[in-house]
Order: structure tokens, then sequence, then C-alpha cells
């Protein structure tokens, strides 16, 4: 029977925000490797997911234009994940020496994990998972639907990285397929970084065919850190002209990007429950912490009942957002009253234009839909 969905985060820890005081003005990196894109282009459920414009939280924000990067379909999966598994399989399958079936492991809150177990299935490969106990009965079972074995682990995504870890070391016919890196592995990581690319570049072409400029204002969810370390490779890249403001958005109760900012360096911190199981990470990617620690400009962590009611305000113009894609929206809203008006100390004119990463759609959280208490 299926446990009851977890409850909004106690109020005692609020949506908050801070700037970065190590972010460097002027620092750049070197672009994302080419192919990824022409890549994401062969393959045959591609298709350019909406990038939505919505005028009423233009008006609602006092700037030009709002814009939500609409992830819910991307490669017959509910979420933007499948950019990266992909694109990292594609690139392990080439390093090997054989051509014999192989089993992709990983440790997943749920979307990621889905996607490695899609893609190495429909290669003709298997797929064992772990995922750390608390996620919903419904998303484990939408992974073994893929073809993956299922592991659940006691403790936290940590537990569970560790876990996946260990089973890919014990057998070289198993192949690790994580979206964190650390001292040692990180290749594999950087891969799926790349494969997060696509997205962007995607952005860039869509706002100028809508008449628009390069975002002013990017809102990205982070969890560990490999879909932020893509936005800021991309908005920082030694070919990009323009500066754009990179906020990272997190749970208020597993704000690891957020805490080591503060700290000024990489921190783990306790996660617990929370309806944003796709960004309920404790520990960054150490790949992505140079990116945060110079490139990002602002941090934001939002609690449960933000999210929850962001999603709801996306339904009702029509964009199907899960908590964690919806989070960016109640990300906004932070800065926005953190200022009292329109969000001007971002640097941000009444003409500038603002897009936001809705990275799951509703279906790829099975608590939307289920009573959450609200009072």
């Amino acid at each position: 029977m299926p446990s009851p969905p977890p409850q909004p985060q106690d109020r005692p820890i609020p949506s908050t925000w801070v700037e970065n005081p190590q972010r460097e003005p002027a620092w750049t990196c070197v672009p994302v490797t080419s192919g990824v894109r022409g890549f994401h282009r062969s393959l045959p459920e591609y298709n350019v997911t909406p990038l939505v414009d919505l005028p009423e939280l233009g008006r609602e924000f006092s700037v030009g234009r709002v814009f939500a990067k609409d992830e819910s379909h991307r490669l017959g999966l509910p979420a933007f994940k499948a950019l990266g598994a992909s694109w990292a399989i594609h690139r392990a399958l080439g390093k090997r020496t054989d051509n014999g079936p192989v089993t992709f492991v990983t440790a997943t809150d749920g979307n990621h994990g889905r996607a490695v177990a899609h893609f190495a299935n429909a290669l003709g490969h298997g797929a064992d998972i772990f995922i750390p106990e608390g996620v919903h009965p419904a998303a484990c079972e939408a992974i073994r639907d893929e073809g993956a074995t299922v592991s659940i682990v006691p403790g936290s995504y940590d537990d569970a990285v560790r876990a996946a870890e260990r089973h890919a070391r014990d057998d070289t016919r198993r192949v690790l397929v994580q979206d964190t890196a650390w001292e040692g592995y990180e290749e594999v990581p950087g891969w799926i970084v790349d494969g997060y690319s696509t997205l962007f570049a995607e952005i860039d072409e869509q706002l100028e065919g809508q008449g628009a400029n390069r975002p002013d204002l990017v809102l990205v969810p982070s969890g560990v850190g490999s879909l932020l370390q893509a936005a800021l490779t991309h908005y920082r890249s030694e070919t990009s002209s323009l500066r754009t403001i990179v906020v990272s958005v997190e749970p208020s109760g597993a704000a690891c990007v957020l805490a080591g900012v503060e700290a000024r360096r990489p921190v783990t911190v306790e996660t617990g429950d929370t309806v944003m199981a796709g960004l309920n990470c404790g520990t960054m990617s150490s790949l992505a912490w140079p990116y945060v620690s110079a490139g990002l400009d602002i941090c934001v962590a939002v609690t449960d009942e933000d999210a929850i009611a962001a999603a709801h305000n996306l339904a009702s113009l029509g964009i199907d957002a899960g908590p964690c894609g919806a989070a960016p929206l109640a990300a906004l809203r932070v800065l926005h009253g953190a200022v009292s008006g329109p969000p001007r100390p971002l640097g941000l004119s009444p003409d500038a234009t603002v897009a936001f990463l809705v990275t799951e759609g509703a279906e790829a959280n099975p608590w939307i839909g289920q009573p959450v208490d609200l009072d």
C-alpha cells in the first residue's frame, strides 16, 4: 500500500535566498564539447521541447517577458534527465572494447534512474537502479517498467549513491552512470552535464524565434548541481557575450548548493522528506563546485508549500509541472517579495527577459494529485 505523501516542510525552514559572495563577474569557462546536439537530433523520439511565453508572469514581476522551458515530455520520458543519460550511455558504450551486453548502474530519486533504464533497455542492455527509501512506489514501478532491477536502499540519496558505486565496482560488466561526481569519478558525470547542453541551445534558438533576447535571468532547479553546471557552462562560456544572471533553486530542507555558497566550500547537508524528490540531495557534485563558486549569482531555497502553489499556478497557465519543475517560479516569487517589488537589485530592467526551467512534468512525481495538507 503506498505510503502517505510527504507533507510540506516545517515552517521553521522558510523559503530564503543568498547572493554568492565568491562570484567573479568576469569569470568564463570552456564551452561544451561539440556533437551533443547532433546526437540527440539523431534519436527517433527527439523533439524540441516548448518554450512557453507567459505574459501573466511578465506582468506579475514587472519585466518584459517570462518564459518557461517545459521539459514535461523529453525523449519519451517526463523529465529532462533523458538528455544526460542518453549521451552518457552513448559515450560509455563507445569507449568499451567489446560489444557484449552490460548492465548500467545508478542511484536515483526517480527521473535519472528511469532515463538510464530506458536507454539501456532500448540498446539491449540491463540496468540496476538503487533508490533511497521514501521514494514513491509508483516511481519505483515506472523504473521497473523500463526493464530495470530496482533495489531500495535504507537512508538518503547519498546512501543510495554509495550502494550503487559498490555494486558497479564488483563486476567489470557493470557500468556506473551516476549524475554526481566525486574524486576519481568525474568522466561520466561530465558527459551527463554535456548532455544537458542541448536544452540551453534550444532556449537560445527559441528566444530568437520569438523575438526575445538571450535571458537576463535564468532559474535552474538544482539537486547535485549537474544541470546547474550545464547552465553555468552555457551562460559563462568563453563564447558568450552577454551576462545572464543564474539562480539555483533547491528545497529548503535539502539546500546543499546554498549551504556550500554560504560556507564558501562544498558541504553535505542532512536531508529529509520533500515533495521535490528529484532535488532531495545532500551533497553537491565535485565537478559542479568550481562553476558554482565562481559563476553562480544567487541561491534560493523554497518550501514544499511554495513549490506546490507554483505547480498549481503553472497548471492554470497550461504547463504540466511537478514540484521540482515548479520550484523556479516559487524562487522567482521569493526574490520578488524579498525586495517588495520587481527584482531590480538583480539588475533587471523593465524590459528584461526571464527564463526558468520546468524540469519535470506532474507525471514524473506521483505525489501530485494526492491530498497534501497546506495548512
